[in-house]
């Protein structure tokens, strides 16, 4: 593992490195914000925690750049925290294990925390480089972005310093996005009663695994296997096949996350359990065959356990089914005007059904907001059938795109001179802190970029090696060469 601390360059892999060994799942950042507040003091800057718990640095510019426009760096310093099945990771506690394999750094067995571990690693830099020239340069590290972006949302007005804010959580290099979308989280509640299972049945475990999963953001458009919408195909034909009844159902555990695992308790006649069986390698072999190319690994096994004591009642058993089977799940439009950029999604991330509570959550993205409220609308109206409490939180606007933004523009020509080739201009459909970052500091000048990143949000998350060096070289070019005020 320490072997990462020495690829090139070197300032930014040391300091990703000791981010690993940072626990830093979202909602638990306490041991991360002192990490970063220590750095601070030893790097002698300005730092401080702000109220909304997002870590606030402060670099005076080098002599004789005083008047040059100041800069805010900005990145997040949670991860999302999901493990392979096997592993006993303890992300509150237990460091990541980075290792190299090949072009690439990755995990073992978890999340690598390259998103957006390595925008921070960045940031560290520019802070503890004396070499650098440079204007102002603050760097705003926010606070449990993954979950609902509570720190940028959070952040209190009048705090950052600055005309021009880069921020560097995105995940292709060479392309710079001006532009992503809004989301929103839906959830969708129901208390039940509970009943008693009949004593002649006999239960099984059946579980949905081995899909890639996923961010249901920048990678909803690849057609990847959602193991709710899986799970609820294979459990509707067994109620209706094999007499089934539903005890529980565990899918998902991240809001933006595709979900790679689903699992259900059913309980049948035991006369029946052969059918099932048999339905369940008809359904394996169904679903091997539509995601053929981009699943690889699915598994759907049964397993007989301890029959519950209590199960789902046969009404809200069905009413659940139709919902889940009904809830919209994927790409809903493309971009008109950006035909290869989602514009409207919805992602079923997490279902919880067992001991008389059911909940659904979805987090719905779109770049326009008349979408978003349309999305939104369209999962109301699907679980309101089903007599489910639904609510709505954590809100937050699209970015709009700004083509003539300086420093876009500014960055395309740098990097048109130091690698002889054009960048690319992006709209994204992930959600970037950006459009809440705009909201309270409209006047910004405003652009994302990073080094290239495959699968976050997933224990397959990985770093491209060779793209980290020319992100550095490009970040340290531009804050050179920006402009005065």
């Amino acid at each position: 593992m320490n072997e990462i601390q020495n690829l090139n360059p070197k300032c930014i892999w040391k300091n990703f490195y000791a981010l690993t060994q940072v626990p830093r799942p979202s909602g638990h950042l306490e041991n991360i914000q002192q990490f970063l507040l220590d750095f601070g003091k030893q790097a002698g800057v300005e730092v401080f925690k702000d109220p909304a718990g997002n870590i606030v640095m402060r670099k005076p510019a080098s002599v004789g750049m005083e008047n040059r426009k100041g800069v805010i760096l900005q990145a997040h310093m949670d991860m999302v925290p999901q493990k392979t099945p096997e592993s006993t990771h303890n992300f509150e506690t237990d460091p990541i294990q980075p290792w190299i394999d090949g072009e690439w750094v990755k995990a073992k067995d978890t999340t690598l925390g390259a998103d957006n571990g390595l925008g921070v690693a960045a940031i560290m830099a520019i802070m503890e480089d004396k070499t650098l020239r440079h204007g102002p340069v603050s760097a705003l590290i926010t606070a449990d972005e993954e979950t609902g972006m509570y720190g940028a949302n959070d952040l209190p007005t009048g705090e950052l310093e600055g005309d021009i804010l880069m921020n560097l959580d995105s995940e292709t290099w060479g392309k710079f996005v001006i532009g992503s979308a809004g989301g929103i989280d839906v959830t969708a509640t129901l208390d039940y009663q509970e009943v008693d299972t009949d004593p002649e049945d006999v239960a099984v475990h059946v579980t949905l695994k081995g899909l890639r999963g996923g961010h249901s953001g920048l990678e909803i458009h690849e057609g990847r296997g959602n193991a709710n919408k899986l799970m609820v195909r294979f459990v509707r034909e067994a109620i209706e096949e094999t007499e089934a009844r539903l005890a529980c159902w565990q899918g998902g555990n991240m809001r933006n996350a595709i979900p790679f695992k689903a699992e259900v308790v059913l309980t049948l006649p035991k006369e029946n359990v052969p059918a099932l069986r048999e339905l369940a390698a008809d359904w394996l072999e169904d679903f091997q065959d539509e995601y053929k190319g981009i699943e690889n690994g699915i598994e759907l096994t049964v397993e007989e356990v301890d029959t519950p004591k209590k199960e789902v009642p046969v009404e809200i058993q069905d009413n659940l089914i139709n919902a889940i089977y009904g809830c919209h799940d994927g790409v809903i439009r493309m971009i008109p005007s950006y035909p290869s950029v989602v514009e409207t999604s919805s992602n079923l991330a997490i279902i919880n059904i067992g001991e008389g509570k059911a909940s659904l959550q979805i987090l719905a993205r779109s770049s326009r907001e008349d979408m978003k409220d349309y999305i939104v609308k369209t999962l109301e109206s699907c679980f309101n059938m089903a007599g489910m409490k639904v609510e709505t939180e954590g809100s937050y606007g699209g970015w709009d795109p700004n083509p003539d933004s300086p420093i876009l523009h500014l960055l395309l020509k740098e990097y048109k001179e130091l690698f002889g080739k054009d960048g690319i201009i992006q709209v994204d459909h992930a959600g970037l802190e950006c459009s809440v970052i705009l909201g309270k500091y409209p006047w910004l000048d405003v652009v994302s970029l990073g080094p290239t990143m495959k699968s976050p949000h997933t224990t397959t998350e990985r770093a491209l090696i060779e793209t980290v060096a020319p992100f550095w070289e490009l970040l340290k070019k531009t804050l050179e060469d920006v402009p005065v005020k």
